[in-house]
């Protein structure tokens, strides 16, 4: 076996772990899976000589791509570096173990929550809480200090836990959004569907991207006739079946009430990967 194989088959071993970090971190299956692919690139092109720990190499790695993908994508800007030192007090009374189950188990209102956290954050959160990698390995990925690390992890945190009340609204509100959208694109009113994209909106898909709000209206204007409501990975969402067969998987990523982007995903091998749940029209407003 030569020395590229190797790597590839130690890269393979750890796929579906980096896989569930990108995951976390970006909140959207095919760019999860792009942070994947762009990890290995890197991966092949360095040298492995001095690294002792593969596995957390490699979460560096997916972690760094993650973040770079998550700060062009996001608007808003960053705190800046280098924060006050942490409440002593506060996280003196924090069970890590316990705050890591905690964060484990908000399913829908943890990915709500984690839309609205600087990059750092929700990096630092995911890798830390969710995943247990040392502030110390974080500090260099988010070039911070580790007590200011810990202190980004830290306030996401208290905002997660802070988020009890809000699931049940957030996925109320997810779902007319997306079944507003549904009835927009199949009654073709384009107006409506413009209302309710962000004007740099970026829809993916199996063709390439479309760029901006009026052209992503147009693309949807008068279509999406046979689609329906569903729960994606727990997530409202849309599907498209055909001969009792999921064929398409619209993935609506919302902020602020708007829908900065939609990603269509078609690929057979990456459907398989998603729990996709149909919804009645009744389920779907929410009823």
């Amino acid at each position: 076996m030569d020395e590229h194989d190797w790597l590839a088959e130690r890269f393979e071993e750890n796929r579906p772990h980096l896989r569930a970090v990108a995951y976390r971190v970006l909140g959207s299956p095919s760019e999860a899976d792009d942070a994947v692919q762009e990890a290995w690139l890197r991966f092949s092109r360095s040298g492995t000589d001095q690294v002792e720990n593969l596995g957390g190499w490699l979460i560096t790695i997916v972690a760094r791509v993650s973040l770079n993908m998550l700060q062009s994508r996001m608007s808003r800007r960053e705190e800046p570096m280098d924060p006050p030192a942490i409440d002593q007090a506060h996280e003196a009374g924090t069970d890590p173990e316990h705050e890591a189950v905690l964060a484990d188990s908000v399913g829908l209102a943890l990915l709500v929550v984690l839309d609205r956290l600087t990059p750092a954050e929700r990096l630092a959160f995911v890798l830390h809480d969710l995943f247990a990698v040392p502030f110390d390995e974080i500090a260099p990925i988010v070039e911070r200090s580790p007590a200011a690390a810990r202190q980004l992890a830290s306030r996401a945190r208290r905002r997660v836990q802070q988020a009890d009340a809000v699931p049940e609204a957030e996925a109320a509100r997810r779902r007319e959004i997306v079944g507003a959208f549904l009835a927009a694109s199949r009654g073709g009113d384009f107006e409506a569907l413009l209302a309710m994209l962000d004007p740099d909106i970026v829809l993916r898909g199996p063709d390439g991207e479309v760029r901006g709000a009026a052209a992503v209206a147009g693309t949807f204007s008068g279509r999406a006739v046979g689609a329906r409501p569903a729960l994606i990975d727990g997530v409202p969402g849309v599907m498209w079946a055909q001969g009792g067969q999921i064929r398409v998987v619209f993935d609506f990523t919302i902020v602020a009430g708007k829908i900065v982007a939609i990603e269509l995903i078609a690929d057979p091998e990456h459907l398989a990967q998603l729990d996709v749940v149909p919804l009645t029209s009744r389920a779907a407003r929410g009823a």
